[in-house]
């Protein structure tokens, strides 16, 4: 399993790289191994992303904004997901991934 975070390296929102450091680092901290996706580097992956948003959660103007999570091919959510996931301790949930030992998800 692969989680994947889709960035854009290149935003000029400053906004936008700050949420994706906060989701980058938090996965670096706790060691959940990911790969890093730049989809100002590729069109393809850009449109592979859009294209894997399911519908009800697609904006409702414009395109999906970085950072976008997935875990494999399934979808887990956007910043403000994640953000909510971190901030009641179920982010292992929200990735798709059993918890860890030292993790509040894996207590009774």
């Amino acid at each position: 399993m692969v989680i994947r975070v889709f960035v854009a390296s290149s935003s000029g929102s400053v906004a936008i790289k700050k949420r994706q450091q906060d989701v980058v680092r938090f996965l670096e901290a706790n060691r959940i191994e990911f790969e890093e996706v730049d989809i100002t580097m590729s069109e393809e992956k850009r449109q592979w992303m859009y294209k894997n948003i399911p519908e009800d959660r697609q904006p409702a103007q414009g395109n999906p904004l970085p950072p976008q999570i997935f875990s494999d091919d399934r979808y887990c959510g956007d910043y403000d997901g994640f953000f909510e996931s971190k901030e009641s301790n179920t982010v292992f949930s929200f990735l798709g991934l059993k918890p860890t030992l030292t993790s509040k998800e894996s207590e009774p």
